[in-house]
């Protein structure tokens, strides 16, 4: 079958722990679990999937154009109609004729993109897939599933050979209604919260799966990492008999501790960890709830590329910098207790403007005068330089540049649009920075550089200094008309 070449995981840097929790509601549901990683007010799981798949590009020294197929899963994407894979490829740079496919509705989610894109590696050995997954599952206040509920991605690049390969999989399914479910038109995930038949459920679909791969897989299976769903920190290891492993292989994947519970990128965010730890023998088994499993086997050389960012994020001098929530900042983090948005309608963008000006939003594409050579960002009206009214031609700007000038908007001083995600994140970083040329590889490429405005992240404003240096990445900028608007911002680079 295929093999996995390249591997990336990002988890948000912001955490809440099992203790802030109980502080609040006097107990602690979720099992196993010490802290969770928390999206940013700015993040979701197209976002998560963006960070963990530019990892895994740059892993395997690839650009987006290098895709043929490519698989976005999420049990909780950020709509629940449409096909999140056309945004993700654009803003990977991913060509527009790629195969592509969005798998949701389960847990199992993440594992069944992984399936597909073994098929499709499997059935062409010139293709080569991009699989990423990404979730932030959620559950009423106060539920089990709510405590456990983390956020992560991971992303895999797949080829017909590499340092990992898929050495085998099988699938196992049983009717088990009510185990965990999202129905039509609600926000929050719940269950009948039967334990027994939960746990039922839980550990039946999975030795079923265990149990179907090929005898000489099954039998004498002894994975030195075993990447298991994981609801709670729990539960995996309720079901290391019915997967034929021990506590200690559970162990060694697990992130569940540390992270939470990641819904459909449980087991991937789980198996990218195990991949960068150099484990040999991977067991990876899936759960969605309905009830079905996946199971893989992956035989790897210890030495697949890896960019793995699932800790807490550093400082600009190489230290911790903690991210820690309490409770009430993180409901105001999920939009939970924060106000309305204000009266007065703000800057209307209308989907048509915004759409023409993604290349510079999702891909830093600027343009050149073709008369005098002068830069623009945004590429659009007369050359500022020599006023030729000209079609620019396209270049690219690099990810990486500094600030030039930079401004702390507070409560009150947002433009309305983002004032609602303001309410939720709090003060943030306004900034010119200086991008320079990129070559085609995407770094530096000369002395040329261009100006332009952007919204900081992932770090207070007064992180974001004159001259210091900056990275860009790709976030929520604001809601209008229903349609979330993404683009271009910057944070310090660590």
């Amino acid at each position: 079958m295929a093999a996995i070449t390249a591997v990336g995981a990002y988890a948000p840097r912001f955490r809440i722990t099992a203790e802030a929790f109980a502080d609040a509601w006097g107990h602690f549901q979720a099992s196993g679990i010490s802290e969770k990683a928390v999206p940013a007010a700015d993040e979701d799981a197209l976002t998560m999937g963006y960070e963990a798949a530019t990892r895994a590009l740059e892993a395997a020294d690839l650009t987006g154009d290098a895709i043929d197929w490519l698989g976005f899963a999420s049990s909780r994407p950020p709509v629940a109609e449409e096909d999140l894979t056309a945004r993700l490829g654009a803003m990977l740079a991913v060509n527009e004729a790629t195969t592509r496919h969005v798998f949701t509705g389960s847990t199992r989610a993440g594992t069944r993109a992984l399936w597909a894109g073994i098929d499709a590696v499997d059935t062409d050995e010139t293709t080569t897939g991009l699989v990423v997954a990404a979730d932030a599952p959620r559950g009423e206040p106060d539920s089990e599933l709510d405590h456990a509920a983390g956020a992560a991605g991971a992303a895999f690049v797949l080829e017909a050979s590499g340092p990992a390969d898929i050495a085998d999989r099988a699938e196992y399914s049983l009717p088990y209604p009510g185990t965990r479910f999202r129905n039509t038109g609600e926000e929050e995930t719940q269950g009948l919260g039967v334990t027994q038949y939960d746990r039922q459920a839980f550990t039946e679909t999975i030795g079923g799966a265990v149990a179907a791969l090929e005898s000489d897989s099954s039998d004498d299976l002894e994975p030195a990492a075993a990447a298991i769903q994981a609801p709670n920190g729990k539960l995996p290891y309720r079901a290391a008999g019915a997967a034929g492993v021990g506590t200690d292989e559970i162990q060694a994947a697990a992130t569940v501790h540390k992270l939470g519970d990641l819904g459909a990128a449980s087991v991937p965010v789980s198996l990218a960890s195990a991949l960068a730890d150099g484990h040999e023998s991977i067991l990876a088994v899936s759960f969605g709830s309905g009830a079905g499993a996946d199971a893989l086997v992956l035989e790897s050389d210890g030495s697949v590329p890896t960019q793995i960012d699932l800790d807490a994020n550093t400082d600009t001098n190489g230290e911790d910098d903690e991210q820690t929530l309490s409770y009430a900042e993180y409901l105001r983090q999920r939009g939970v207790v924060t106000a309305g948005p204000p009266s007065g309608g703000g800057a209307y963008v209308s989907v048509p403007s915004w759409r023409r000006s993604i290349p510079q939003r999702y891909r830093l594409e600027a343009g050149r005068c073709p008369e005098c050579g002068a830069l623009a960002f945004p590429p659009e009206g007369a050359c500022d330089d020599c006023g030729s009214l000209v079609e620019y031609e396209t270049v690219t700007l690099a990810n990486r540049g500094r600030i030039e000038a930079v401004t702390t908007i507070s409560q009150g001083g947002a433009p309305p649009e983002f004032a609602p995600q303001q309410s939720q994140a709090g003060d943030y970083a306004a900034a010119i920075v200086e991008l320079p040329v990129a070559d085609s590889a995407g770094t530096e490429a000369g002395d040329e550089t261009v100006s332009l405005p952007a919204m900081g992240t992932d770090a207070a404003p007064d992180a974001f200094a004159v001259d210091d240096e900056i990275e860009t990445t790709i976030r929520r900028i604001y809601t209008q008309e229903g349609v979330t608007r993404y683009g271009f911002k910057v944070r310090p680079t660590a």
